[in-house]
């Protein structure tokens, strides 16, 4: 377990299939090649591969892409921690591009900072990741996440 997060205690001992269920329902992140890399308590990684149908008019894998990968890690890093009955929905989040990315691959690792009742706060990173060179950081994002309760959603 990463030092730097508090030590986190899911509520639903089957939390890790629900996140992966959950995912494969998403048909936006199958647009964006997205994957599940990492499912922990309060932790959850999206590896995003390079593609040129991601990319901007400068080639950089466009913000949007970035944006989205790293705003499902963070919801998913909060429903590792939710009740079972309990589904997730982003009301709030910045993010901050910290340098332009190519690729070949970039991975989107987000983390619970704090839990409560109705509202989770996690926040993330993407890093690039080239063969045999070390990660870059690009984008950093801080994210306000809803305890979905008896709201009639589903995972």
């Amino acid at each position: 377990m990463d030092q730097q997060r508090p030590h986190q205690f899911p509520q639903d001992p089957n939390f890790r299939s629900r996140v992966i269920t959950s995912f494969a329902k998403q048909a936006f992140m199958k647009t964006l090649g997205a994957r599940l890399a990492r499912v922990e308590p309060g932790l959850v990684e999206i590896s995003l591969p390079f593609d040129e149908s991601l990319t901007q008019q400068h080639g950089f894998v466009h913000a949007g892409a970035i944006a989205s990968a790293l705003d499902s890690a963070c919801g998913y890093a909060a429903l590792t921690l939710m009740p079972a009955d309990a589904a997730v929905l982003t009301v709030e989040y910045k993010i901050n591009l910290l340098a332009p990315a190519r690729g070949p691959r970039l991975l989107a690792v987000a983390s619970v900072k704090k839990t409560g009742k109705t509202l989770i706060v996690s926040t993330g990173d993407v890093f690039e990741k080239a063969a045999g060179e070390a990660r870059k950081l690009v984008a950093t994002m801080t994210a306000t996440i809803l305890v979905a309760e008896n709201r009639g959603l589903t995972d």
